[in-house]
């Protein structure tokens, strides 16, 4: 078994980490490149900064904010947020990023997935799906979830794939900081699909989440926020646990 990563994810908003629940109710909870130095040293595999309300006007400060992150870390770490063509992609790459993720852009012009493999790489490219099960239909959404598209979740992650994806990061919206666990089923179905890699997100609250993520859910990586931002799981505790239980972990 390849060894299952943990990821912290950190939303970005004006410069500050922040957190929500089921995507709304946002609080500040510090310094993005204190917060991913702590975790970098605490044994998290990668990281993942999301500049949540990302517009263009806001694209500089981010980028000096990746700089900043590149200089503190020695693990690899993915952006995203507001990368709508190749010159967004290349600045966050020049600033230091690992690893580039796209969401509502890809939706909106698939074929952004195309180029940025062929400029860069398809292991650069992570496409991020946020999704939500309306009767039974995953449906994928777009701008942080607040408009659902025509698009459904297992063939746009099969599509994401074919363009030239290096992972998938899916965002379960109905689990996303509910603390109930993961959308297993559903992922376990999306690894049964694809070759690539696929990073999952939403519903992390208990240590044997990440268990079950792994073992039923099928997930190459376990991505959490607010419970390692409020200390509720250590990362040391959690790789240890994990161990424990038969999962291979860095």
């Amino acid at each position: 078994m390849l060894a299952k990563r943990i990821i912290p994810c950190l939303d970005i908003k004006d410069g500050q980490t922040v957190k929500g629940v089921n995507f709304v109710n946002i609080q500040t909870v510090g310094d993005p490149v204190e917060l991913g130095a702590l975790y970098a040293e605490q044994g998290a595999d990668e990281l993942v900064f999301l500049d949540i309300t990302a517009t263009h006007e806001g694209r500089k400060t981010f980028v000096e904010l990746v700089k900043r992150i590149a200089r503190e870390l020695n693990i690899p770490f993915t952006v995203g947020g507001g990368i709508s063509e190749l010159k967004d992609a290349e600045a966050l790459l020049s600033a230091g990023a690992d690893k580039i993720s796209i969401n509502s852009s890809a939706v909106r012009n698939p074929k952004l997935i195309d180029d940025l493999a062929k400029n860069f790489g398809t292991q650069f490219v992570v496409v991020a799906i946020d999704a939500k099960n309306y009767d039974g239909n995953w449906t994928v959404t777009v701008n942080g979830g607040r408009i659902p598209t025509e698009k459904e979740l297992f063939s746009w992650a099969k599509e994401a794939e074919d363009r030239g994806a290096g992972e998938i990061l899916f965002t379960s919206m109905d689990h996303d900081g509910t603390k109930a666990g993961f959308a297993n089923e559903e992922l376990a179905r999306m690894a049964d699909m694809l070759k690539i890699p696929i990073i999952a997100s939403g519903g992390a609250g208990t240590m044997d989440h990440f268990v079950d993520v792994f073992i039923k859910g099928k997930a190459d990586a376990g991505l959490a926020a607010s419970i390692f931002h409020y200390k509720e799981i250590g990362i040391p505790d959690l790789k240890s646990y994990l161990r424990t239980q038969g999962i291979a972990v860095r």
